[in-house]
């Protein structure tokens, strides 16, 4: 048992960096940097599974092709980063909020499950769960405004929308109409949808990282040497797809309200409730179609 512990001691710190490890500088510096230049690259995608979640019976664009081809052909590459400027300003400090949150609560709770002696594996994914959770509940205070407005520029011109001349027309128009609630149409939604996509997410990855390097021979063998950095990617890429694939499953349904709930208009006066809103996909589309956005993506 000595020698297990010796050996994953030796292993497993070096594939993650605790939160008492971190060069915090470097950590918020670098991270905002590589958060923009992967929200860059991946926006267009969320501007298309948008549409794809508003998109109506009716509509003659209902597949993600469709829609890229309307976009380009109408709007031009720009069509697809309609409202980034805004996601990219206001989400570096909403990522922020969120990593702090996730490391520090992360280390805290993994010294509790550390001295109640559960299994490395069980220990990650509480750990890790229970930081996911709070940390997407604490960030969606920032992010769920910035969600609302980047999200009503990506589907202005769709049927049951309303046109905006930029980010702070889209801002004045909302709390003109909605107040300062406006902004916040959906957090309900937002939190029900992403603090439990977060802990799935988090546990998950953090529990697959243990049980793949225990299937390597580390932690299991005092004899294996460190892993080179290409395996630690190599792990650490697997936990993520494996984490991805669990937690999107479970949240396509409640993603598709909330963006409905946040961007269209009710049929009848007042906001869309959670009810009208699931009762209309229904009716356009039934629970099978809604589920296949994740599918053409």
């Amino acid at each position: 048992m000595a020698a297990s512990h010796r050996t994953a001691d030796m292993a497993l710190p070096q594939a993650e960096i605790n939160w008492d490890r971190l060069d915090k500088t470097k950590f918020y510096l670098v991270g905002a940097g590589l958060f923009s230049g992967i929200s860059g690259a991946l926006y267009p995608i969320s501007v298309i599974k948008t549409r794809l979640q508003v998109v109506r019976a009716d509509s003659v664009h209902k597949t993600a092709g469709s829609i890229v081809r309307h976009i380009v052909s109408t709007e031009g590459i720009r069509g697809l980063y309609r409202g980034f400027g805004i996601v990219i300003t206001g989400a570096i400090p909403s990522r922020m909020v969120f990593m702090t949150s996730l490391e520090t609560t992360k280390a805290a709770t993994l010294k509790i499950a550390e001295r109640m002696e559960l299994p490395e594996a069980t220990a990650a994914a509480v750990a890790n769960g229970a930081a996911g959770l709070l940390s997407s509940m604490a960030s969606q205070t920032v992010f769920v405004p910035l969600d609302v407005v980047s999200q009503r520029l990506m589907v202005q011109g769709t049927v049951g929308t309303t046109h905006y001349n930029g980010s702070m027309d889209a801002v004045r128009q909302i709390i003109k109409a909605d107040g300062i609630r406006g902004l916040y149409r959906g957090f309900g939604m937002s939190v029900l949808t992403y603090s439990p996509s977060s802990a799935v997410w988090w546990a998950a990855y953090g529990s697959s990282q243990r049980l793949i390097w225990r299937g390597l021979g580390y932690g299991s063998r005092d004899d294996v040497e460190p892993p080179s950095q290409a395996k630690m990617v190599l792990v650490q890429a697997s936990g993520g797809i494996a984490a991805g694939a669990v937690s999107s499953i479970a949240t396509t349904p409640m993603d598709t309200i909330k963006t409905r709930l946040q961007v269209l208009k009710s049929e009848t006066e007042g906001t869309p409730t959670i009810s009208q809103t699931v009762k209309q996909l229904i009716k356009e589309n039934g629970w099978r179609e809604r589920m296949s956005v994740k599918q053409e993506e």
